[in-house]
């Protein structure tokens, strides 16, 4: 981990192998300098772990899904897809394949490159969703249903019941405070960061609209951790709420909405991501699938749910 003066990023960098889908990490023993947007500088490797790991699905256009190993000290083994800027090094990869890399991370980004196939035994297990968890039976909500009403518990301990946000426009994400990965749990607060930014300096902007993060890990991310997670973002109480909760409730919404999460064989999570808006009425108005959408894109969709301006 080194800070680059010339660029004010911060890069980490670990190199490994293991399954295209899989890798054995190495961290940098030396700083290293990169810009962001530039190539990251070589550096001196540490093996942190011969232990190999597994690709579970097949490689996609501009990412590839990879069941990683612990990276000690940074994040926790888990799968979870990383993005390619080099399609190029990913022909070639089938599900199972036993692969090496390099991982490249600044402060709000993170990839993947020097992508190789090993000689090793592929094998194509999917991680299954142990420990057994009770769920409940529900259906899909689609744009137009109305939302359930779904109790929770927020970063300051108070019950938190969904019904409360009608007649505000609400947005809803989900991630889990020890996941360190830039492109994915911390991308989704910063976007909520910056649409609260954003709602809140707008001219004539509405009032009347919620953000609403929900942890799946409720084990961990009591409402302690969710306030101290919340401050982090520097948000404001008054119209973001962080909230755990039985796991039943949460896995209940999340699979509503198309969130899906388990923990692998290790105990680990691994996860996809989802990010909804709720009009004032109480009912379904958009669904963001993935990573790729932009704070612009969700402010405008919570002004529309907010209806006519407060």
């Amino acid at each position: 981990m080194a800070w680059n003066k010339e660029y004010g990023s911060l890069v980490l960098i670990f190199i490994g192998g293991g399954f295209a889908r899989g890798k054995r990490l190495r961290s940098c023993s030396e700083s290293s300098f990169a810009g962001r947007g530039s190539d990251a500088a070589e550096c001196p490797a540490k093996d942190l772990s011969s232990q190999r790991n597994r690709n579970r699905r097949q490689t996609r256009e501009k990412s590839i899904e990879i069941k990683h190993e612990e990276i000690p000290g940074y994040m926790p083994a888990m799968t979870m897809p990383f993005d390619v800027r080099d399609t190029n090094e990913l022909a070639g990869l089938q599900p199972g394949d036993s692969v090496s890399f390099r991982m490249l991370v600044t402060d709000t980004e993170g990839w993947i490159d020097q992508i190789r196939k090993l000689a090793a035994p592929a094998t194509n297990v999917i991680p299954t969703n142990s420990p057994l968890r009770l769920v409940r039976e529900v259906d899909p909500l689609s744009v137009g249903d109305p939302l359930p009403d779904y109790h929770f518990t927020n970063q300051f301990g108070q019950a938190l019941s969904t019904a409360r946000f009608k007649g505000n426009a609400l947005a809803i994400t989900f991630l889990f405070t020890r996941c360190p990965f830039p492109n994915f749990c911390p991308l989704m607060a910063n976007h909520f960061a910056e649409a609260q930014q954003k709602l809140l300096t707008m001219p004539n902007a509405p009032t009347n609209w919620q953000l609403l993060t929900i942890s799946f890990e409720p084990d961990f991310d009591k409402p302690a951790i969710l306030k101290a997670y919340a401050e982090r973002y520097k948000y404001d109480p008054a119209h973001s709420n962080f909230a755990t909760g039985a796991l039943i409730d949460i896995t209940a919404l999340a699979e509503q909405v198309g969130l899906t999460f388990w923990h692998d064989e290790t105990g680990n999570i691994s996860h996809n991501l989802r990010t909804v808006v709720v009009d004032a009425s109480g009912r379904l108005r958009k669904v963001f699938s993935g990573n790729q959408w932009s704070t612009s894109e969700l402010v405008q969709e919570m002004v529309n749910a907010a209806g006519p301006v407060h």
